[in-house]
């Protein structure tokens, strides 16, 4: 017979869960460069030791088997909320101490590979939990509530760590306290899971004959992986497709929050919270649910050219905004929301360009190693972002990153694509 927890309905754990696994994403990638900026590192600094907090997205494939071997995905999920939370709470903790660069890195580590670790067992999850009509209806949901997560992180946690650093005029104490209320919110998400995830009958250790079968049987999905045909340009694709992107990101912050005389545009920290949090996000929402919809209409081939330009020439505003360098607040939150609208254009192109080349056997697990190359294509480009941007100052940097999308339309150029591919008529349609 079937408890209660079997049957639970996914209104009362997908929107928690996902807004869980968003969170300390959009911390380690976006609110630490805020919040290093704002302490004093250097943009050099900050770009290379933020940008290898992707390493454990980019190798997550490699440990995912051991989250269907041990134990079960509900486990693993409980387990990685805690451990997110201590590592929230360990950054607050060493951020008043002298060297807090160096131990508070050490628990967003923590953060980070406790992050990727909950993504791969909550996305098992969801399939676990959910028969393929709920996957298909509450897809919306989970995506919806990823958003809020970046929106809360991104916008409010920073407006936050403004407010407090204007009230009490001490920037440590501020993002120390925004810190330990991402922490308690992770205790908070820990407590509720244990009571709101269910208990799905599918949700259980794989069986295997030994560690050597299971290793086997890895090593094989991951070659079967690079032995898919176009691998080469597919590769190039993903490592590639977002280039400028990949820089642009890093130093996008840092250039809102420098003063003017260091060639940024001066503003608060809870103002550079309201820019990317609120209008970038809903922005790039729109954006993205705009490129969905284009391409199943006329599928990805048609529209591919267009997402490329879209992805790639709107960072040309940013030209605009270290040249003129306005001080009205309006023109800043409008420029950002042309580049973030489209980026999520064409940033759709990259996802269903994923799914395309994850075809096939081992679906999911090489869709996994796509997002390892996705994450990979962020992390190397934005290590020496912030050096760059130093030895060239603001103007010049972005003048760079718009010819850094030149690789963008090249790789573009060279994937092979089936034109019904991604349109409503012709979604799975093969090669």
């Amino acid at each position: 017979m079937s408890s209660p927890k079997t049957k639970r309905s996914p209104w009362f754990w997908i929107p928690s869960l996902y807004f869980a696994e968003g969170l300390p994403y959009v911390v380690v990638m976006t609110v630490s460069v805020i919040m290093y900026k704002r302490l004093g590192v250097s943009n050099t600094e900050i770009a290379l030791y933020t940008s290898w907090l992707y390493l454990p997205w980019v190798i997550k494939p490699l440990w995912s088997p051991l989250v269907d071997i041990l134990k079960t995905k509900r486990h693993w999920i409980i387990a990685m909320q805690l451990l997110v939370g201590a590592g929230l709470a360990g950054v607050a903790l060493t951020l008043p101490l002298d060297n807090f660069l160096r131990y508070s890195l050490a628990f967003l580590w923590l953060l980070a590979f406790s992050s990727a670790t909950h993504d791969i067992a909550a996305d098992g999850f969801y399939m676990l939990g959910l028969s393929q009509h709920k996957q298909a209806w509450f897809v919306g949901v989970r995506s919806t509530f990823y958003r809020l997560a970046m929106i809360t992180g991104q916008g409010l946690l920073v407006m936050l760590a403004g407010y407090i650093e204007a009230v009490a005029g001490d920037l440590t104490r501020a993002w120390t306290v925004t810190f330990y209320v991402l922490a308690g919110l992770f205790v908070l998400f820990f407590l509720y899971h244990q009571w709101a995830l269910p208990r799905p009958p599918a949700d259980m250790p794989r069986s295997h004959n030994g560690i050597a079968d299971i290793f086997r049987e890895f090593g094989h999905t991951f070659l079967s992986f690079f032995k898919k045909q176009h691998i080469v340009p597919a590769l190039a694709f993903l490592l590639l497709f977002r280039f400028a992107e990949a820089q642009l990101a890093k130093m996008a912050s840092p250039f809102l929050l420098d003063a003017a005389e260091a060639g940024g545009l001066g503003l608060s920290t809870s103002q550079v919270g309201f820019v990317y949090g609120t209008v970038g996000v809903l922005m790039l929402t729109l954006g993205g649910i705009l490129g969905g919809v284009l391409a199943a209409r006329h599928g990805l081939k048609f529209w591919l050219w267009w997402m490329v330009a879209a992805i790639n020439l709107p960072n040309a505003v940013y030209i605009f905004l270290a040249t003129v360098q306005p001080e009205a607040y309006w023109v800043i939150n409008a420029a950002v929301g042309v580049e973030q609208f489209g980026y999520g254009i064409g940033f759709t192109a990259y996802m269903l360009y994923k799914i395309y080349i994850s075809r096939g056997e081992h679906e999911t697990a090489h869709f996994a190693i796509c997002t390892g190359f996705m994450a990979l294509g962020m992390m190397l480009p934005g290590m020496f972002s912030g050096w760059l941007q130093e030895l060239i100052g603001y103007q010049n940097f972005f003048l760079w990153i718009m010819a850094a999308t030149i690789p963008s339309f090249v790789v573009a150029g060279l994937i092979p694509l089936n034109e019904r591919f991604g349109r409503k008529d012709g979604a799975g349609a093969s090669d």
